[in-house]
This record gives C-alpha cells, structure tokens and sequence, in this order.
C-alpha cells in the first residue's frame, strides 16, 4: 500500500518518471541491506533521503509531502524554501522553472486577501519595481494564481542583521560600519528617489556570506512628496524598538532623517546586541523613545572608539534638526573605520524544529498570524496600563531595565508570598541539636543516634 508520503511525492509533479524508477531501484537496494525487515515507516525514510540525496526535492518539499502536500508551484515557480513570516506576508525560496533562477517569493498570507490587502501589496510591488541598487533587494517580477498574489524578489543568501547577532553575539565595530554603511547607500539611492523606508531594523537589513548588505521589505515605504496614495499616511508604522521620535508626535512628517534615526539604532543593536531600549510594552518603549537616553554604548562594548559613539549619538539625536541629516553623510562617516580586510563570519543556522509553513496555496485560513514585531502601533490604548519599573538611565529620567531582571523580583516577591525562600530564626531543639552534634566526639554521637533509632523501633513493637 502507498504511503501518504509516496503518493504526494508522485503527484507533486516535481519527479520524473525515470528519476523516479532509479530511486525505487535505489530504495529496493537499501532495503535489501538492512539487517532487519524493513517496516513501512523506514521505506518511508530511506525513500526520502535518497530523493534529497539525488536532488528531486529538497527538504522543505520532503516535509510537506509527509503531511500529503502537493502542490508546490506558483506560477512559473517551484517553491523550494520557507524564509520567513513578516507583517507583511510570507516569503518562500523559489526556483524559476524554466530558467533555473533562485529568487524569493513574497505572497500575501491566506485568507487575508481584502481589497485593502491585495491594494497595499500592489503598492508595494510598483514601489520595489522602481528601485534598482546594489544595496537594496531587486524585484524580478510579480503575479497572480488563483486568489494568490505575489511578488519576486532577489534571493540574497545568509542571514538578517538580527539572526546574524542572536547567532554570533555583538560585532565589531568595524564589522558593523560595513554593514550600516552599505546599508546607509541603499536608504540613500531610496531617499533620491522620494522614498522614506519607515521600517529600517537589524530584521530588514540582509547580510550575505561576503560581507554584502541589502535593505529589504519597502512594503512601508512612502512617497514623502505624495502622501495622498499612501494608504498608511498619518498612521505610526514600523517597529517600536526602532521608530524615530517624528514619526510616533506628526508621522505626516517623516523624511529621510527618521530613516537616519532607525539606521542609529539598528547601528547601537549591531554594536551592543541590545536595542536602546529593552524591557516594556510597546507604550513605554515609545516614550523612551521621545523623553529618555539609551545607555552608553560602552557599557556593552568596551573597544569601541569614542568617535565612532559620536557617529551613533548623532545619529539618534532626538531632534531631527540636529541630527545627520543624510543616509550619504552616514556612510561617509563610517568609511574611515571599514578596512578592506574587514571580514564577516556567519555562523550555520540550524533549522528550527518546527515543520514550515506549506506553500502558499495550501495555506489553512487558521494559518500563523502576522509578526507581531513588525506592525501598525496603538499607544493611546496601552498608556494606561504602563508599569513603573526600578532604573536610571544616563539622563536621569525613570526609566525600564532589561526585562530579565524585572522577572527575577516577580519571581522573587512570589516566593516570599508563598513562604518559600523566607529566612525565620532556628528552633531551639534545633539549636540544642547542633550543640550536642558540636560538643559529642563523632563515634559516641554516631552510637547514641543508632540506639535511638532501636529503641523506637523495639519501643513500637
């Protein structure tokens, strides 16, 4: 009988008939080796590795016909790949089946396809379309299957900013200037263009093995000279951990500096692995935003130069008039400290142990909701549910500490109100017993605990 993951495999498509054949003589070969009588759920396994071993599927594709998925193609294109879940949609690995060209396919999730969804994602197709720079992800093309509607990307190998320091831990200063200031060049080439990005974060700055950068994810980007086709205008977009004072006090007046402000941010995380402001809700992360300073990056970072603080504080001047005021003089600022030799190590990601989701076209109506990092933010709401916690900031204002240790006093205060971890003073007969244990030589302290314990025993009898 056909296994649920067989049948999927032949109906996929994605196997031909004499590639197909070969790896049941292959699977026929290997059974007959085994040392013991090959249950189904081990043909199963052996079948699957020796398709991926001769490259008919890949992995992800493997998966996904375990649970009898089929269909893996978009258009011209084979899904091969889930990248990543974003507030936007997802993105998947593809291969152009004619072409053989890797690229990344962003959709719309399903059952989300509103009119206002399927609008902001054209939108953000003909925004991408426009752009054509070495520092920024291309768009190749984009397309409609069934009710799916999706947009085609360049695949750029490696990682995000964000994953590359959870995986490695702080970098470098010079190691991060490369990478801001690329990234720097690309916000730049977008701002000639009448663009504002909105969302610059570790999460939208791409980073491949050389040492390239790309921004990617324009899907908030806006046309500062023309706010009335901007679904979004008036609106606070973007992530909290990295919005620029402006935009939450008059987001009708974003520009190129609030950019300039998330990239200082996104520079504090690369070189502290801390945002400026960790701990809290999304509330009191705005305001610190607006009222309070980040610690000194030498808290975290003890080499980096003095100047290069400078770089970063001005940066993030709250003030958007004294603040750099241009991607260009940003990436200016930071070429004196990246060298030639400036080398970037990524480390292998391991896959995460949970199944991906499938390709687009199957996904349930129930599927994984947006990330939530990435959003349109509601202060008003949250303000009255603000939480004082203990700790100064360098100017002196309240402030939150990480939330660690926030946790640990919770933790702590519940213990106590349970009565553990609560110091009471000694019993006396505890008192009497440590003093005969101290006074007693051990031999007659050891004869004296063995005839007690007869005595009850005998005593009980």
């Amino acid at each position: 009988m056909e296994s649920i993951f067989s049948k999927a495999a032949l109906a996929s498509g994605l196997i031909e008939s004499p590639q197909w054949e070969y790896c049941l003589r292959l699977l026929r070969f290997r059974c007959s080796t085994e040392p013991q009588p090959v249950s189904a759920e081990r043909q199963d396994q052996l079948l699957r590795a020796i398709l991926i071993e001769q490259g008919a599927i890949t992995e992800y594709q493997a998966g996904q016909m375990a649970n009898g998925q089929r269909k893996f193609k978009l258009g011209p294109y084979v899904i091969t790949d889930f990248i990543a879940q974003g507030g936007m949609g997802q993105v998947f690995k593809a291969i152009h089946h004619v072409m053989g060209r890797e690229v990344a396919v962003k959709v719309v999730p399903f059952g989300r396809t509103t009119p206002e969804t399927v609008a902001g994602f054209h939108r953000e197709i003909r925004l991408q379309a426009k752009l054509d720079c070495a520092y920024l992800v291309r768009a190749y093309d984009a397309g409609q299957d069934g009710s799916i509607h999706y947009l085609v990307t360049e695949y750029v190998p490696g990682m995000d900013l964000r994953r590359l320091i959870k995986a490695q831990g702080p970098l470098p200063q010079e190691q991060a200037a490369k990478i801001i200031m690329q990234a720097a060049l690309g916000l730049e080439y977008a701002h000639r263009q009448g663009l504002v990005h909105r969302d610059v974060k570790p999460g939208n700055i791409l980073v491949t093995p050389e040492g390239i950068a790309k921004v990617s994810d324009v899907g908030l980007a806006g046309f500062t000279a023309n706010l009335m086709d901007d679904p979004r205008a008036g609106k606070i977009v973007g992530t909290a951990d990295y919005l620029s004072p402006e935009q939450i006090r008059t987001p009708l007046q974003v520009g190129p500096v609030s950019d300039v402000y998330s990239l200082g941010c996104t520079l504090y995380y690369a070189v502290c692995g801390k945002v400026p402001f960790p701990g809290g809700d999304t509330a009191q992360k705005v305001r610190r935003h607006l009222e309070s300073t980040p610690f000194h990056p030498r808290k975290f970072a003890l080499n980096i130069h003095e100047e290069f603080v400078d770089i970063i504080a001005e940066m993030m001047d709250k003030n958007p008039n004294k603040r750099t005021q241009s991607c260009a003089e940003v990436a200016a600022r930071l070429e004196q400290w990246v060298s030639d030799s400036t080398e970037l190590s990524q480390p292998l990601m391991s896959r995460e142990p949970w199944l991906a989701p499938p390709p687009p076209s199957l996904e349930p109506e129930n599927g994984p909701g947006a990330d939530d990092a990435s959003q349109e933010l509601s202060i008003a709401s949250n303000d009255s549910n603000q939480a004082s916690q203990a700790g100064q900031l360098p100017s002196g204002m309240s402030g939150l500490g990480d939330s660690a240790s926030g946790s640990i006093a919770d933790s702590a205060a519940k213990r106590d109100a349970s009565g553990l971890d609560t110091k009471s003073p000694p019993s006396k007969e505890l008192l009497i017993a440590w003093t005969v244990a101290i006074l007693l030589p051990p031999a007659l302290l050891v004869g004296a605990i063995i005839g007690y314990l007869v005595a009850i025993r005998f005593g009980a009898n």
